[in-house]
């Protein structure tokens, strides 16, 4: 059986698909303000905004907004609000504003062919570091969910690019099933429906990917976007089995994930830096120890925003292989004898600055890693530091749209 295959795939049928689409809820974690409008324009309607806890709600308990979310689902469910498209992908086309498109297959994973450990030889891996602890609190949200919503983006590396790219010369012939607006500047996203001999060809098309990859290793797909949503679905589904011992499970949903499949090849998927900014700190007590740890003459140059001030740091190369090995495991170390000092990962340069030149904070600008790094580097040396890349800016994430049952 394949790792990545057709789904049961649930659509809305909705008068407002903008309304029903919103971002990834991991984004925009420290701009509450993001949020509070997408309430405005969501209004009364329909929407995956219902179905999902935005992370800077989440706590270590969360259990009542779950029991609320479950119960939003299981209305929607009964109301007949989704159509069912059996065994079936979605071709995706997602139109950014600077007018690039980024393609995509949509249909879901194998999680038993997926491990997050840094030391894994599994077909599907984990690109950064999976925090553990943030698991459990989003396990609360997902155990008792009747449907999952994706915005996992999970990566092939088709240099030869016959996998995705040949869906664009053949959606003419595909059956469309969304084309809309999405809210806040997320740009645009087109859906045609890959089922029948279509996706049958797409499955002879994932074989021969799987084939060509074997002759380098093991690692077919690797977690872009969303790797703790992904496993937090395994976690689900490993619970599953360890209550139902001796029960096949093989074909139960809860096997599977929904997401979206993407070709690191492609000129439209940008890797973007992300930044770190600390908060309730002494910015200028943690950057005369950081000076004095973890500098040299001839390291990697970051720049750095405190209030009004800012300033280049150079890390110590014999430190660590990149900037964000370097200064990730450093305030890993380092932050808990700073009483009250909390981290959150940032994309965008300049919203990063202006979090930074909040009082008792500080920012600090990361560069990018290239992303015909990711593979090779994978395979050589396991997972990465958290939060060491982002694809694209955080309104190019992502959008809550398709849905399936997981139970």
């Amino acid at each position: 059986m394949t790792v990545f295959k057709a789904a049961d795939i649930l659509l809305p049928q909705v008068d407002s698909m903008e309304a029903w689409s919103v971002i990834a809820c991991d984004q925009f974690t420290s701009q509450p303000e993001y949020w509070e409008q997408v309430r405005k324009t969501v209004g009364t309607a329909p929407s995956t905004l219902n179905l999902i806890l935005p992370e800077s709600k989440l706590t270590a308990d969360n259990r009542a907004w779950a029991a609320e979310i479950n119960q939003t689902m299981a209305e929607y469910l009964k109301a007949e609000l989704f159509k069912v498209y059996p065994a079936s992908y979605i071709y995706v086309e997602r139109t950014l504003l600077n007018g690039s498109i980024r393609s995509g297959v949509v249909g879901a994973v194998d999680l038993d062919a997926y491990d997050y450990s840094p030391d894994a030889s599994s077909a599907i891996r984990a690109t950064e570091r999976t925090v553990v602890e943030r698991i459990p609190p989003r396990k609360q949200v997902r155990e008792g969910a009747p449907i999952e919503l994706p915005h996992v983006l999970l990566l092939c590396d088709d240099a030869r690019r016959q996998l995705i790219e040949p869906f664009a010369d053949q959606k003419a012939q595909l059956p469309k099933v969304y084309d809309f607006d999405l809210m806040q500047g997320g740009g645009r996203i087109t859906g045609w429906l890959v089922s029948g001999e279509a996706a049958a060809a797409f499955g002879r098309g994932l074989d021969g990917y799987a084939a060509y990859m074997a002759q380098g290793g093991s690692l077919l797909f690797a977690v872009g976007d969303g790797n703790h949503s992904l496993a937090t679905a395994k976690a689900c589904y490993d619970a599953l089995k360890a209550e139902n011992p001796g029960v096949e499970l093989s074909n139960h949903p809860a096997r599977y994930a929904l997401v979206e499949l993407g070709n690191i090849h492609e000129e439209s998927l940008q890797f973007e830096a992300i930044h770190r900014v600390i908060t309730n700190i002494d910015p200028k007590a943690l950057l005369e120890r950081m000076q004095a740890d973890i500098a040299a003459d001839d390291g990697i140059a970051v720049t750095w925003y405190a209030g009004a001030e800012s300033g280049t740091l150079l890390l110590d190369r014999s430190q660590g292989a990149t900037a964000v090995m370097i200064l990730q495991s450093y305030l890993d170390r380092v932050l808990p004898e700073f009483p009250g000092a909390a981290i959150d990962y940032i994309h965008g340069d300049d919203t990063a600055a202006s979090l930074g030149a909040k009082d008792a904070s500080l920012a600090i600008l990361l560069p990018a890693m290239g992303k015909n790094e990711l593979f090779p580097g994978i395979s050589a040396d396991g997972v990465l530091p958290r939060k060491t890349f982002s694809m694209g800016h955080a309104q190019e994430k992502r959008y809550y749209l398709e849905a399936r049952k997981i139970r």
